[in-house]
């Protein structure tokens, strides 16, 4: 009996890799020869690295992606056709970096700290902390203004990693880059995924093209919860998470969910 797989992608703050085939076509429809903005990279290299795997014959059970990589879940789930998600994840980051322009802000991920003790002190900043990704129990991720950040991540135990993104994504800062992103969404057909996606702001299964649309448009906004897709794939019966990205972000994440009856690959693990 084929053990149940999960094909997962990870988002901003990864290595953008080498694009191939019909989404090389794609970026070049939309960039022409110049260097592709950063998200767009990254999406482009998890389609590809996708597209590399179901070609060696790992087929997904269920999707998910972490931030930006949700895209590439939805194109994965057979939702979002290639054109439109190379032209929506162009947007976004257009759209995002224009808003980090006009208020710098920046993301920490605390590692060792009790999520309870984390959103203490986010509670009592006076400036704009929000607790923008649940990674693991051991990992949260703090989004906003740069000095109030600086101050909140102080307050807390353990280790302190400032992210590579340029600005507090998943945070009220992003509020004119979202509304501005769901217009744009609205006007793409979305269709009924072929393979379930779990959503990552719900944790919960979207099974309609409404509802991966809608996941799409509050992703912005709303903190990721990847220990709730965790927990939603473990409940599903997920033997194997196969993570179609560069440098292995969510496979090393995998660790601190102590499951020795689910392994993770990485797509360079899974294709050699």
């Amino acid at each position: 009996m084929a053990r149940m797989r999960a094909v997962v992608f990870p988002g901003q703050g990864t290595a953008g890799g080498e694009v191939t085939g019909k989404v090389e076509e794609a970026l070049r429809n939309r960039v022409g020869d110049g260097e592709p903005p950063y998200q767009l990279a990254v999406f482009a290299s998890s389609v590809s690295l996708f597209h590399r795997l179901r070609g060696a014959g790992v087929e997904p059970d269920v999707v998910a992606g972490h931030s930006l990589g949700e895209y590439a879940a939805a194109h994965a789930a057979g939702s979002l056709g290639l054109e439109d998600g190379v032209r929506l994840v162009a947007e976004r980051d257009r759209l995002m970096t224009e808003a980090s322009e006009k208020t710098p802000g920046g993301m920490v991920a605390v590692i060792g700290a009790d999520v309870e003790e984390v959103e203490r002190a986010v509670d009592a900043s006076e400036g704009v902390v929000v607790a923008a990704n649940y990674n693991t129990p051991r990992q949260t991720v703090i989004s906003g203004e740069k000095g109030a950040l600086e101050g909140v991540a102080g307050e807390i135990k353990g280790r302190k990693v400032p992210l590579r993104v340029v600005g507090a994504f998943h945070s009220p800062l992003m509020e004119g880059a979202a509304a501005r992103m769901e217009k744009l969404l609205n006007e793409v057909e979305f269709a009924e995924p072929a393979v379930p996606m779990v959503g990552a702001a719900s944790g919960e299964v979207l099974r309609t093209a409404r509802e991966v649309r809608e996941a799409l448009r509050e992703q912005m906004l709303s903190p990721v919860r990847w220990a709730a897709v965790m927990g939603r794939f473990f409940e599903m019966g997920v033997e194997e998470i196969v993570e179609a990205g560069e440098d292995g972000t969510l496979t090393r994440m995998l660790r601190d969910f102590k499951r020795e009856d689910v392994t993770g690959v990485t797509a360079k693990e899974a294709l050699s």
